[in-house]
C-alpha cells in the first residue's frame, strides 16, 4: 500500500470518487422510483413499522461492530490470508450473536411498543445478519485498495434484486412482508456475489481460522470502532426510538420518508467518505503531519463548496419534490425535509475530515461526538415535542448534528489539522447560498 505515490492515490481517489458518485446517484434514483410506487402499494403504518424494526436491526449491528473491514483497510496485515480468514471468522460469529438478540429482543420490544408484530418480524428481518456474516472478505479487500467499481456494481445489484422483490410481491400481496422479503433477498444475493468477487479477483476461499495475534490486532483497533459505531447508533437511530413512543406509526412513516430523502446528500459524502477518503488517507498517513493537511484542506475545498451549493438548492426546492411525487397522505412530509437537510450540513463538514482520526488510529473523538449527538436526541426531542409539538421535534432533529462537528473540529486541532478557518468559510458561502436561493423561490412565488 504504501509503494504508491501520492499522484497515484489520487488518481485512484478521483475514480473511485466518480465511480461512488455514480453509483450512489443511480441507486437512489431506483430507490426513490420504488419507494414512490412502493407509497401507493403500501399503507404509510407499514413503512412506520418497518422503520422502527430496523431502528434496532441497526443498533444491534452498531453495538457489535468490531470495526473489522475499518482495521482491513487501515492494518499493514490487510493483505494476509491468515489475517483475512481470522476476521472472516470473527464476522461469522458475529452474525449468529446478532440473529440471536433478535430472537431474545423480539417479545419484549413487542409489548414495550403494544406491537404484536414485532414478535415476528425481528427475528425474521434479523436473518440478514446470518447472511451478512457469511460474506466473503473480497469486499474488505477491494475497499482497501480503492476497487470502487466492483464495490458499486456489487452493491447496484444487490439492490435491484431488492426492489425487484419487494414491487413483485407488493403487487401481488400488498403486505408488511414485501418489506421484508426485498431486504432477505439482498442480503442472500450479496452473500452469493460477494464469493463469486473473491474468485473473479483470483483470491483464495475465506477458511475458518483463528489466530491469536490477528484476534488481539483486530480487537484492539476495533474496541474504539465498537465503541465509536455505538455511538453512532445512538445519535443516528435514537430519533426513530424516541419518536416511536411520540408519533402514531403512520407519522412515523411520514417522518421515514423525510428522514430517508433529506439524509440522501449525507449518505453520498457517508458512501465516498468510507470508500474513498479513509483508505486515501489511510495510505498517505506517514507523510509529515505539515504536508498531509496541506494535502487534505487542499483536496476537501472544492469537495465542500460543491456540496453547500448542491444542499443549498436541495434544501431550498426539496419540499416541492414530495409535493409532485407522494399523495396527500405524506403531506407532512414536505415540512419535515427541509428541516432535516438543512441538519446535515455540520455532518457534511465532519465527514469530509474525520477519516483522518480513523487513519491516525484515534476514532474516540467520533464516538464523543456521536455521543453528544444522542444526548441532544435524548433531551432535545421530548422538549420540543412537549413545547412545539411534531415540529419542534424535528427541529431538534436537526440541530443534535453540531456537537460532533465541534468535537471532531477539536480534536484535529490537536493532531495539527486544524481545518476550522475552512470550514467557517465555506459555511457562509452555505449559507449565502442559501439566502439567495430563497429570495429567488420567493420572488417567484414559490
Amino acid at each position: 500500500m504504501a509503494s504508491l505515490s501520492t499522484n497515484s492515490i489520487k488518481k485512484l481517489a478521483i475514480r473511485g470518487a466518480m465511480w461512488t458518485i455514480a453509483g450512489y446517484g443511480a441507486s437512489q434514483l431506483l430507490r426513490f422510483a420504488s419507494n414512490v410506487v412502493l407509497t401507493r402499494l403500501l399503507f404509510p403504518d407499514l413503512f412506520g413499522l418497518m422503520s422502527l424494526v430496523y431502528v434496532f436491526i441497526i443498533g444491534l449491528n452498531l453495538f457489535s461492530d468490531l470495526g473489522i473491514q475499518t482495521s482491513v483497510v487501515q492494518n499493514k496485515r490487510g493483505d494476509e490470508p491468515t489475517f483475512l480468514n481470522t476476521a472472516w471468522t470473527m464476522q461469522v460469529m458475529r452474525g449468529f450473536l446478532l440473529w440471536f438478540c433478535c430472537l431474545a429482543l423480539a417479545v419484549p420490544v413487542s409489548q414495550i411498543y403494544n406491537e404484536p408484530r414485532l414478535a415476528y418480524l425481528l427475528p425474521v428481518v434479523g436473518l440478514s445478519a446470518v447472511f451478512s456474516g457469511f460474506n466473503s472478505t473480497a469486499l474488505y479487500s477491494l475497499n482497501r485498495h480503492l476497487s470502487v467499481k466492483q464495490i458499486a456494481i456489487f452493491e447496484f445489484s444487490s439492490q435491484v434484486v431488492s426492489v425487484i422483490v419487494m414491487l413483485t410481491w407488493a403487487l401481488i400481496y400488498p403486505s408488511i412482508w414485501a418489506l421484508v422479503a426485498g431486504g432477505l433477498s439482498a442480503s442472500m444475493f450479496q452473500l452469493i456475489r460477494s464469493h463469486q468477487l473473491n474468485k473473479l479477483n483470483k483470491g483464495k476461499p475465506n477458511r475458518f481460522t483463528w489466530e491469536p495475534s490477528a484476534v488481539s490486532e483486530l480487537l484492539n483497533f476495533g474496541k474504539w470502532i465498537f465503541v465509536s459505531t455505538a455511538m453512532t447508533f445512538l445519535a443516528s437511530q435514537s430519533d426513530r426510538l424516541i419518536l416511536g413512543k411520540l408519533f402514531t406509526f403512520e407519522m412515523l412513516g411520514v417522518y421515514g420518508i423525510a428522514f430517508t430523502l433529506a439524509d440522501m446528500p449525507r449518505q453520498l459524502m457517508l458512501a465516498i467518505s468510507g470508500k474513498v477518503i479513509f483508505p486515501s488517507y489511510s495510505r498517505m498517513v506517514d507523510l509529515p503531519r505539515a504536508e498531509f493537511r496541506e494535502k487534505i484542506l487542499r483536496n476537501r475545498r472544492p469537495i465542500l463548496l460543491t456540496i453547500a451549493v448542491g444542499l443549498a438548492m436541495f434544501v431550498s426546492f426539496g419540499n416541492l419534490l414530495v409535493n409532485v411525487l407522494y399523495d396527500s397522505r405524506y403531506a407532512a412530509a414536505s415540512w419535515m425535509l427541509p428541516l432535516l437537510a438543512l441538519g446535515t450540513w455540520p455532518l457534511m463538514l465532519t465527514q469530509t475530515i474525520d477519516p483522518v482520526l480513523f487513519a491516525l488510529g484515534k476514532p474516540r473523538f467520533v464516538a464523543l461526538g456521536s455521543f453528544l449527538s444522542f444526548l441532544c436526541y435524548a433531551i432535545g426531542i421530548p422538549l420540543g415535542y412537549s413545547l412545539y409539538g411534531p415540529v419542534g421535534a424535528v427541529m431538534s432533529v436537526a440541530v443534535s448534528n453540531i456537537p460532533p462537528w465541534i468535537i471532531v473540529s477539536y480534536a484535529l486541532c490537536r493532531e495539527q489539522f486544524n481545518a476550522l478557518r475552512q470550514d467557517l468559510i465555506v459555511t457562509a458561502v452555505f449559507l449565502a447560498t442559501l439566502i439567495t436561493l430563497f429570495a429567488i423561490r420567493f420572488s417567484l412565488g414559490l
